[in-house]
């Protein structure tokens, strides 16, 4: 019986190789984007899943008067882990980790460099399952100076040589040494912390760091005990703060606590998120999977409306085989085989699509996916038995519909119902396209999104700027400084403490207006007198620094954000030029320091967040962490070779490296440019589905017209006007479409673009474009085959049976 229903299944596949193409191809594609999807969406969901216990990172909500708004931080005070550890028993265990950034070593008069590397307690290997092939997990990080390297670190710096109990020294520093005490087995591609190799705590911090409460420079981790209420143990958090800092500083702090599963795909409202490799939103993922899904919803639909609207033409094989004593049920299972055969076939075509994309994939999403098709029996058997799945839930109806052929009425020749089940083709239609059209709004929305972050202007220049670490070489800026500015190449130069577009550091500061003195939060960055000048951010009140002692760590610039607070009690017609001259300065310093200026508001983090309070201040001692070069835009490559020149002559020490700002901008907005080409992906793809069903059906409509389209024809009807009554019932389907489609798109993106602090508005002619583009790619489709249809020689098509 089976045998049968293959060999029928096959005959009718190479009798209808047109309809049988359509169906193939329009699954195949559903499959595809559902197995790439479902890869990516695995990926996602499996970050960190290599730890077994019960670990929670802990997070601030730094709250200070001043701030915009209260901040979510993953920073926390080097006192917080073994305090709570002893004061909390539902806490077992602490790390406190902190990024170190790259680490250079000079081996037999060679320098190498470990890109990522972090500082670690020793407890790190008792919290993370991380795999140590070589050394003792419990003391790899019990001593200063101890080091352990992942495989792919130790083959970097010794090659095929064991690295064991080697003494590393320390490339930019006099008689500072590691000695490497572990190997660990490379970390996984999808976890949140990343890195090279891990350096002992110990080397640098010791008992006096108890006392350093308020400072937050580190990232802790809790291994809880199993089952514990988390919200219980928050809640005991303020009086623990207030048991270990004066109140008016407590009141600035709340603590929680977020799941280690959560840390990747969770932390969109987390700044200072440092060691949160890949950071993604979480949301997007979930978006992705619903999206696959109703790209293989569609290609279902195709498969639906293909397969009743042909079945026509096998009515009269039904009505013979039920007048020679076949079953509803054996014809049931004969066309659910049918479908599941193609299923089948589909799976195996989508198979090869993602062996074909998956590269371009990884390439572009930064990610490592694999296909474990042949790897992993247990997938394989999943992809099969999800192609039988599909076949038989997209083969349910036609199954039914065709079996229910009377056979009386099927060998008069009256098989089709007519109006009824017309009606359900052209519902399944409409869905389809509502679908598509949703799927070209929401991408056209997206789109405008990520170019607007991209082109809006954040207030200041940012082109042509090259970036260089300084770090620990900051004492010899003044002689790069002079030499670099020796080239007419170079227009300016400056040096910061941190770079624009990253999350500035917070600290308090003290105000001395004309009521009581107060104390508030704000960013902070240390700057060179140049600063303004180079990065051309508008001064609107008061003056720039001068390059005088006077103004060494007591001259301060604030923006509007932070002037409009610290005059909120004075009245807001208080004009910004009464803030010069008044006493303003971090907690502690001098009493002379003051403002100079204040600039107007620009975006010194990504659009992703609202302004904050800055304050820009001038202080030598501090040192920079980098150079802020503006370079000649003709000569770009004269320019970067005379500052390599001039580098290798100061700080010979240490190699020349450089990164464009408008590089670092890029960076900021990848995931929402790997977001939007994804959807607009998809939505090509729902597009091609739509319009293959599109297609079969009008082919099957001309088909069945053909002898109308003839006496038409003979009767005077131009081309055009058949091309027109063949088309007009598809795009009547369209139009609805799209006033279904409309109101839930826009819905859908107004939730989406809330999470933006500066974002598109949404435009009505965005919905007029998206459905005139879907009336031109149905009518686009529908009169390939009216036209085809309508040029045929009606003594042709008035002879055909």
């Amino acid at each position: 019986m089976w045998k049968n229903y293959l060999k029928t299944a096959l005959r009718n596949l190479r009798k209808n190789k047109l309809f049988s193409a359509l169906n193939i191809l329009g699954l195949a594609i559903g499959m595809a984007v559902c197995i790439l999807i479902l890869l990516f969406v695995n990926y996602e969901r499996d970050f960190d899943a290599i730890h077994t216990k019960n670990i929670y990172r802990l997070n601030e909500v730094q709250k200070w008067e001043g701030m915009v708004a209260p901040q979510n931080v993953a920073l926390s005070m080097f006192p917080m882990g073994p305090t709570l550890e002893e004061e909390f028993p539902e806490i077992l265990n602490y790390v406190r980790v902190r990024p170190s950034g790259e680490m250079k070593f000079r081996i037999n008069e060679s320098t190498y460099t470990l890109a990522e590397t972090v500082w670690a307690d020793s407890s790190f290997f008792e919290i993370f399952d991380f795999k140590l092939v070589e050394g003792d997990p419990n003391t790899a990080l019990a001593k200063p100076r101890s080091l352990v390297l992942t495989e792919s670190g130790a083959a970097q710096l010794f090659g095929t040589e064991s690295a064991m109990g080697k003494v590393l020294e320390v490339a930019e520093e006099d008689s500072a040494y590691f000695t490497v005490t572990g190997i660990l087995a490379d970390i996984p591609a999808n976890s949140h912390l990343k890195f090279e190799g891990i350096a002992s705590f110990s080397t640098f911090v010791g008992p006096r760091n108890m006392e350093n409460w308020g400072g937050n420079w580190l990232t802790t981790y809790l291994e809880l005990v199993d089952g514990t209420d988390i919200s219980a143990l928050e809640a005991k958090f303020p009086a623990y703060l207030l048991g270990h800092m004066p109140e008016d500083r407590a009141k600035g702090y709340e603590l929680f606590l977020q799941p280690l599963n959560q840390v990747h795909a969770g932390s969109t409202d987390i700044t200072h998120d440092y060691l949160n490799y890949q950071k993604f939103d979480g949301a997007y993922t979930r978006i992705f999977f619903y999206i696959a899904l109703i790209v293989l919803f569609i290609a279902g639909i195709n498969f639906v409306n293909l397969s009743s609207a042909k079945s026509i033409s096998r009515a009269m094989e039904i009505g013979v085989r039920k007048a020679s004593g076949a079953s509803r049920g054996q014809l049931y299972f004969q066309f659910i085989s049918e479908s599941i055969l193609i299923s089948l076939i589909a799976m195996a075509l989508a198979v090869m699509i993602v062996f074909l994309t998956l590269p371009f994939l990884n390439e572009f999403s930064q990610r490592k996916l694999e296909f474990p098709l042949f790897s992993d029996p247990l997938f394989l058997v999943s992809i099969v038995f999800g192609a039988i799945a599909v076949g038989v839930v997209s083969g349910i109806y036609p199954a039914v519909y065709l079996s229910s052929f009377q056979p009386v009425k099927v060998l008069k020749g009256s098989a089709e119902s007519g109006k009824k089940k017309s009606d359900f083709r052209n519902v399944l239609v409409v869905v389809q396209f509502s679908c598509a059209i949703f799927l070209i709004i929401s991408t056209f929305f997206a789109t405008r999104q990520v170019k607007y972050m991209q082109e809006k202007d954040l207030g200041f220049s940012h082109e042509q700027v090259v970036t260089i670490p300084i770090g620990r070489y900051s004492d010899r800026y003044g002689v790069l400084k002079d030499k670099m500015l020796a080239s007419t190449l170079i227009e300016n130069v400056t040096a910061s403490g941190q770079r624009l577009g990253n999350n500035l550091h917070q600290t308090s500061v003290t105000y001395h207006g004309e009521g009581p003195a107060r104390s508030l939060a704000t960013s902070q960055v240390v700057v060179d007198d140049d600063f303004l000048d180079v990065y051309k951010i508008e001064l609107i009140a008061g003056r720039n620094f001068e390059d005088t002692e006077a103004d060494y760590g007591r001259a301060y610039i604030v923006n509007e954000s932070l002037a409009h607070e610290l005059l909120n009690e004075e009245g807001s017609e208080t004009p910004l030029e009464s803030l010069i001259g008044r006493q303003f300065g971090f907690s502690g310093m001098d009493s002379a320091a003051h403002i100079v200026g204040v600039v107007r508001d620009f975006n010194f983090n990504s659009l992703h967040h609202k302004i904050e309070t800055l304050t820009l201040f001038n202080q030598k001692d501090w040192g920079y962490d980098e150079v802020s070069v503006k370079i000649s835009g003709e000569r770009v490559n004269e320019a970067l070779a005379h500052l390599e020149s001039v580098w290798n002559e100061v700080v010979p020490e240490r190699e020349f490296e450089y990164e464009f700002l408008d590089d670092h901008f890029t960076e900021l907005y990848r995931a929402d440019r790997t977001v939007n080409a994804i959807v607009g992906m998809l939505t090509l793809l729902s597009i091609l589905v739509s319009c293959l069903g599109l297609f079969g059906l009008a082919t099957f409509t001309t088909e069945q017209r053909v002898k109308e389209i003839g006496i038409r024809k003979v009767l005077g009807a131009s081309v055009g006007g058949v091309v027109a009554i063949l088309s007009r019932d598809f795009i009547k389907l369209v139009l609805v479409a799209i006033v279904i489609a409309v109101p839930v798109s826009w819905y859908v993106v107004d939730r989406w673009i809330e999470d933006f602090a500066y974002r598109i508005d949404i435009d009505w002619w965005v919905f007029v474009v998206s459905g005139f583009l879907a009336v031109l790619i149905a009518l686009a489709t529908v009169s390939s085959q009216a036209v085809k249809a309508a040029l045929m020689n009606p003594v042709k098509s008035l002879k055909s049976e």
